[in-house]
């Protein structure tokens, strides 16, 4: 291990990735750390709700079967691995894998789970109550020894972040590479999609079947360089990157339990074949505050889509929902109706002349969710609109979750590390702290006039979307420095309600990035109570971004002309 370098890899974006991915990327070439991010809002309630019908469950059972069939030869290599598949139960997972026989030294970090004080912090009644903890404790678990550390809920950058502070021995108040190791780790975090994975260029890819998974090479100041190992497929370029920088982010301000990240001083800079530096970046103090997730069972939901094809879609749709209606008796809390017009006239096939009308019920009660509109959609079968069919049968109404964000003072966790010789020692807060405030918004760069084309946003314009709660982002960027002050002119709050007739009522807040040639889109309630709620028809706005450069803009010609 070089005390100039740290080779911190990645082997999971999620609870379901690539199952080979651990043994690809020890195989594959050098690391230093593999670390695994398998933690999500919907995940935690999936696990919440496993431990509360198994107590001894609750963890990314996926990462204990990577172990069993790659713990030998991470320690054989000397990798130490590192990675949040604790879930909400991250001492059952140490002890699942002491089970594996291999006698690792273990560390477990705990002190996230606040469910047990959650009335009493103002947080409610919720399923799970787990605080986003720093890489403090992460850094104290290896520089004690450990080859395996594992979390339950830290932040998903913290999983990089934690080895750089015990490889390079940083302090608390070493802000700006604190913040250089956050965005690496922030790149690193989803696995292939810094390397090619859900990119809005995939067909400029020479190789997109099978994407390597990401390595930050990190180095003593907080700088980084992005790459994969040599041979495998996907890329690593200024634009993948971008991409994963721009992903699940609010603002300029990127705030953590350890620091806060300004994304206005990120540079990107081509390093070579697959390469891809990122420095400059400055760091503040982290917030008074640390993030809360909290997940709750907001009751209970049911849904049905119907076809409707050929001639007289509107009034097919009007006279089902009219029936439906009147046939269901009790009136669910919450009915929701969406009418895809996905037909075309003259159709060829009878799928082209087909549109999908979908109704969503939720209540708390589950027979009126669940009986009730079930049997009153398996009535109308031979009675309703002609060509009536539905995409699946009626089925029983199922328990739907929500997610809420709160927040509590930094000391309030009772943040730990479990040495693996079981003694426990307490990770201190931070002692400076400062609340947070967005940068000054600088008003758009004038764009000369000039004859324009009316094309997709997308011809010019890359995006990644995603999800936080209820919120939808989404990051625009352009590859050519000629290109940003068009793209940060044309994006505002209007432009955005305009092509995204969805976001007409809602608040959009407008960062622009121009270090990167980025401007970050945040939709607040477009997602209304969070991906586990179902919301809409993409409930988590995957592809929200795509939608967006679908859109018709004006762009000028001498853009469209440049080399």
């Amino acid at each position: 291990m070089s005390p100039e370098m740290l080779r911190v890899g990645n082997c999971s974006g999620f609870y379901g990735d690539r199952l080979t991915a651990m043994r690809e990327m020890l195989e594959g070439g050098r690391l230093d750390v593999l670390t695994g991010d398998y933690l999500a809002e919907l995940t935690m309630l999936i696990l919440a709700r496993d431990r509360a019908k198994d107590p001894d469950a609750g963890y990314a059972r996926t990462f204990l079967a990577q172990l069993r069939d790659c713990l030998r030869l991470a320690l054989d290599r000397g990798v130490r691995i590192v990675s949040n598949a604790g879930g909400v139960n991250p001492g059952g997972l140490v002890a699942a894998v002491r089970a594996l026989g291999l006698d690792p030294r273990i560390a477990l970090v705990r002190g996230d789970d606040l469910t047990p004080r959650a009335g009493d912090l103002g947080l409610g009644a919720p399923l799970g109550a787990h605080a986003y903890l720093g890489a403090f404790g992460i850094a104290r678990a290896l520089r004690a020894g450990a080859d395996v550390v594992i979390t339950g809920r830290v932040t998903d950058a913290s999983l990089v972040v934690g080895p750089a502070i015990a490889h390079f021995g940083w302090d608390r108040e070493d802000f700006d590479k604190l913040a250089g190791a956050t965005v690496a780790g922030h790149v690193i975090e989803c696995g292939a999609q810094a390397t090619g994975g859900n990119y809005a260029f995939f067909t400029e890819l020479d190789d997109p079947l099978r994407p390597g998974f990401p390595i930050a090479e990190l180095r003593p100041d907080g700088s980084s360089v992005i790459t994969k190992h040599p041979g495998t497929g996907g890329a690593v370029t200024v634009g993948t990157v971008t991409a994963q920088l721009v992903y699940e982010v609010a603002g300029a301000r990127y705030p953590g339990p350890d620091v806060t990240t300004r994304l206005d001083t990120v540079t990107l800079r081509p390093a070579g074949p697959d390469r891809v530096e990122i420095s400059g970046v400055r760091g503040e103090p982290p917030p008074p505050d640390v993030k809360v997730s909290c997940t709750s069972v907001g009751g209970y939901r049911n849904e049905l889509t119907v076809v409707l094809t050929g001639l007289d879609v509107e009034a097919k749709a009007a006279l089902f929902r009219r029936q439906f209606d009147a046939a269901r008796g009790a009136e669910p809390a919450e009915v929701q109706w969406g009418l895809a017009r996905l037909d075309t006239p003259d159709a060829p096939t009878q799928q082209q002349a087909s549109a999908l009308l979908t109704v969503v019920a939720r209540d708390p009660d589950e027979k009126v969710a669940g009986r009730a509109f079930s049997n009153a959609a398996v009535e109308l079968a031979l009675s309703s609109y002609p060509g009536f069919f539905s995409t699946t049968p009626p089925e029983r109404a199922r328990p739907y979750g929500v997610f809420t964000a709160g927040y509590v003072p930094q000391a309030v966790p009772a943040h730990e590390v479990v040495h693996d010789d079981g003694t426990a020692e307490r990770i201190d807060p931070p002692p400076v702290t400062r609340p947070l405030a967005e940068p000054r918004a600088d008003p758009p760069p004038p764009v000369a006039p000039g004859p324009t084309r009316r094309l997709p946003l997308g011809t010019l314009a890359g995006a990644r979307s995603g999800d936080k709660g209820g919120d939808a982002n989404v990051g625009l960027w352009v590859r050519d420095d000629a290109a940003y002050p068009w793209l940060a002119a044309l994006i505002t709050e209007d432009t955005v309600r305009t092509l995204l007739p969805e976001a007409a009522a809602l608040p959009v807040r407008i960062t622009r990035l121009p270090a990167v040639r980025a401007v970050n889109v945040v939709i607040e309630g477009l997602l209304g109570r969070g991906v586990a709620y179902h919301a809409r028809f993409d409930p988590q706005a995957k592809a929200l971004g795509e939608w967006l450069r679908s859109r018709h803009v004006d762009i000028p010609t001498a853009l469209l002309e440049a080399p």
